[in-house]
């Protein structure tokens, strides 16, 4: 089946992107592109390499936002995406003029999911990973699924592809649908498979607590069909937690995976060793080129997948040991005077404290340093200072950076950087609270010494931080 051509739903000639230059919204804009249709798009910020990838598709770009972007025969289709919001003009010209528009994950749900085997990966941590390896485990056994992730694996070389396979394996993220529909993007997603690595708190702006993100991860669960397969963290609670809630109602297909007793499929002979850890699952010996347990867990959830698929054991043992990994997930950056700088997406305190103990299996003996910019919508605010202050003790030193655009936060929220560090320093630690990139660069440089790591945490750019500290050092 040709994707963008599913004849169980309309498949409209002329599709128009608002915010076309994400990565997301370009990807599907290429391949609805290729697939036949007729693609423009409109966003304030075209710059390369998204602008080159889609001039090189034959996909035009208007700039800036303007109702007079829109294209002018009736049938099109407007796709609104999740970064745009009322009082954009071309989203206040679609409402005036009654438009039908949609949203990006609606997009994928009915031009390349529906009909598809397709495996959902959620979770607060580990998605990217996990959806990595899931692609990477099917593609080397020979199902070559399309995917849609939100990182570059190193193996697969892009984060999507859609080119029509009856497989597709695709990130689920709990973050909300578009400005008009609150709802995470997974319940679009038409799961086979779908895999729930942890549930904690996270995205303060659209969530007010726990419970919310739970409610929305339930809604998961209720939508895998009775002949497909739910795999839940085992040793999480909230993952518990939410399958006992929804077998009230119903039993979904699930099976729980982890370490413990209470797990139906249970990781057992786990070896942590430098560059690698071992496991084994269900009879069945693996080893992955990465460390600690949380990808050792990432690891087995793509494994019961692909044994979900008929995927045969020795094929996923080479694909597995083939796995090289996510750029920005401990991606080491370089080495200067025996001093390394690696770069991790980790914007969470679990995300950090899961973090440093794999680095120290990884170079054993080492120093760590860890860098934190305090970024995301979460971390900006003090709804988790306390365990932001633990996770960074976890570090021999840690350096927090002043809080990016601070005047989004709500009032009395703002996370109070001089008390993580004070928290940090209590517990025995080394900790500094620096404003910008060139203090933290200068404080690293004449502290750093031959053997320590450097761990880089953030969901942005940092201002270039890993090539300046390279530089300095």
């Amino acid at each position: 089946m040709a994707p963008g051509n599913n004849p169980d739903s309309p498949s409209p000639k002329r599709f128009h992107f608002v915010g076309i230059c994400g990565t997301a919204m370009g990807s599907v804009a290429a391949a609805l592109k290729e697939a036949g249709h007729e693609v423009t798009g409109s966003d304030d910020g075209v710059y390369p390499p998204m602008s080159d990838f889609l001039a090189s598709r034959g996909i035009s770009i208007q700039a800036p936002f303007a109702a007079a972007n829109l294209p002018p025969e009736n049938g099109a289709v407007i796709v609104i995406g999740n970064a745009m919001s009322r009082g954009n003009p071309e989203v206040e010209a679609v409402l005036n003029a009654r438009l039908p528009y949609i949203s990006l994950p609606e997009a994928l749900k009915e031009n390349f999911l529906r009909g598809r085997h397709n495996v959902v990966v959620a979770g607060t941590h580990g998605k990217t990973t996990t959806t990595s390896m899931c692609a990477w485990v099917l593609r080397a056994a020979g199902l070559d699924p399309d995917f849609m992730i939100g990182g570059i694996p190193k193996n697969l070389g892009q984060g999507a592809r859609l080119a029509g396979s009856d497989y597709f394996v695709i990130e689920g993220d709990e973050y909300d649908t578009a400005f008009f529909d609150k709802r995470s993007k997974f319940v679009h997603y038409l799961p086979e498979v779908a895999i729930i690595n942890n549930v904690e708190f996270d995205h303060a702006d659209i969530y007010d607590d726990l419970e919310a993100v739970m409610r929305s991860f339930e809604r998961l669960l209720y939508i895998v069909p009775g002949n497909g397969l739910l795999l839940l963290n085992g040793d999480d609670a909230n993952c518990r937690a939410i399958l006992d809630r929804v077998r009230l109602r119903f039993q979904p297909p699930a099976a729980l995976v982890g370490f413990g007793e209470r797990c139906d499929r249970r990781i057992e002979n786990v070896e942590y060793l430098p560059g690698e850890s071992r496991f084994t699952l269900e009879g069945e010996t693996y080893a992955v080129p990465m460390v600690g347990e949380f990808n050792v867990r990432n690891a087995a959830m793509a494994a019961c997948a692909a044994r979900f698929y008929g995927v045969d054991p020795g094929a996923i043992r080479a694909a597995l040991a083939g796995f090289e990994g996510i750029k920005r997930r401990q991606d080491l950056r370089g080495e200067k005077r025996g001093v390394k700088v690696i770069d991790d997406f980790g914007h969470h305190p679990t995300a950090i404290r899961e973090t440093v103990p794999a680095i120290r299996q990884q170079f054993p003996g080492c120093r760590v340093w860890a860098i934190f910019e305090p970024r995301s919508n979460t971390s900006r605010r003090n709804l988790m200072q306390a365990e932001l202050a633990q996770a960074l003790a976890s570090a021999d030193v840690a350096i927090v950076a002043a809080v990016a655009n601070p005047e989004k936060v709500p009032g009395g929220q703002l996370l109070d950087v001089a008390a993580v560090t004070g928290a940090v320093a209590a517990a025995g630690k080394e900790a500094f609270q620096e404003d910008g990139v060139e203090a933290i660069v200068a404080r690293v440089a004449a502290g750093a010494r031959e053997g320590d790591v450097v761990v880089v945490f953030s969901n942005g750019g940092f201002g270039g931080i890993h090539d300046k500290l390279l530089a300095a050092l």
